[in-house]
């Protein structure tokens, strides 16, 4: 649905030029809720104004539905922006105009017919949660309102794609969640693939399914939220995921961890319908051994449960090697981590 190709974009400003974005390889699914996460400056933003092409790439392919967004005309790119709402961080709605009119604009933009026009702005009103304000105006409602019209208006005219830069940064965290479900119907009941920018590594681990995690104009590290959360490689990504995820020893139990010759420590992840089998005790009672539990932290992802534990294990050598092997039979990822 969405695809960079070697995707650079580069600006230049007197004598100084800034590399936004470096080399970018990105592919989103139909149907994906894709994240993109980093910090200030790292270039998401920028990336999804090529996304519907408020930017076009210095070089590399932008490929939307198929279509190689470099080589459409201009009336071509108009028919495909038509495919592509927006979700902006402030709503972007006009005071002077009440709900109806902010949410009907751009169905009156394409001289849709009153009917139509009417039909489907109290269809999505509907959807929202919002029918009884659309003769309201933007300054009476809540900061979660707004955002619920600009998702509205967002859907008016039937988009295949649906971004969103930072579109929750602004609410309370009540109001980040309904946002978050509110969008997660829009993907399942419209099939709509949404691209979601954030700085919050929680809004990535509430509806996202793939993300991309983005460092100084270049994708760090890419995979489904699932893998990604359960064992992040950069250290980048390892920050993020250290927001929402507790997944390492507290250094006070460092501190005290005594170490001796015949037992090791491991990093063990389990997930799925494996998580809520007793691997702990299974292990100890098949194999002549002892199980210090060091730290252990249970979270949901996706709708799939997943858990981290540290594991002390003593024993004799062999005896360690096949309780491991045991652990990694039964589906879990071990890795040792103190030696």
């Amino acid at each position: 649905m969405i695809e960079m190709k070697s995707v650079y974009k580069t600006y230049k400003r007197k004598d100084v030029t800034t590399e936004a974005l470096k080399g970018i390889d990105l592919k989103v699914e139909e149907g994906d809720i894709f994240g993109v996460i980093g910090y200030s400056g790292a270039g998401k933003s920028t990336l999804v104004r090529l996304v519907n092409y408020l930017e076009r790439p210095t070089d590399g392919e932008v490929i939307v539905d198929g279509q190689v967004l470099n080589h459409l005309s201009d009336s071509q790119l108009r028919a495909m922006k038509k495919q592509i709402g927006m979700i902006f961080q402030h709503f972007n709605l006009l005071e002077s105009k009440t709900i109806f009119d902010n949410v009907a604009i751009p169905l009156v933009l394409a001289k849709k017919p009153k009917e139509e026009i009417k039909q489907r702005v109290m269809e999505l009103l509907d959807f929202v949660g919002l029918r009884e304000k659309a003769k309201s105006y933007p300054r009476e409602l809540s900061g979660g309102q707004k955002q619920r019209v600009g998702i509205a208006r967002a859907l008016a005219s039937n988009p295949k794609i649906l971004l969103c830069d930072e579109a929750t940064s602004a609410l309370d965290p009540q109001t980040t969640q309904s946002i978050l479900q509110l969008l997660k119907r829009v993907n399942q009941e419209y099939n709509i693939t949404i691209m979601i920018i954030t700085h919050e590594m929680s809004v990535i681990q509430e509806v996202c399914n793939r993300v991309a995690v983005m460092e100084a104009g270049e994708i760090i590290e890419e995979g489904s939220v699932l893998d990604v959360f359960g064992h992040p490689k950069h250290p980048t990504t390892k920050n993020f995921v250290k927001t929402v995820i507790h997944n390492s020893i507290p250094e006070s139990v460092k501190r005290s961890l005594k170490k001796t010759g015949d037992s090791k420590v491991f990093r063990v992840e389990v997930k799925g319908e494996v998580a809520s089998e007793p691997i702990v005790h299974q292990v100890m009672k098949a194999h002549d051994i002892e199980v210090n539990i060091l730290f252990a932290n249970m979270t949901e992802i996706q709708e799939t449960t997943l858990v981290i534990m540290y594991l002390q294990i003593a024993g004799e050598a062999s005896a360690i090697e096949k309780a491991v092997q045991f652990l990694k039979d039964k589906g879990a990822g071990v890795e040792e981590v103190v030696k």
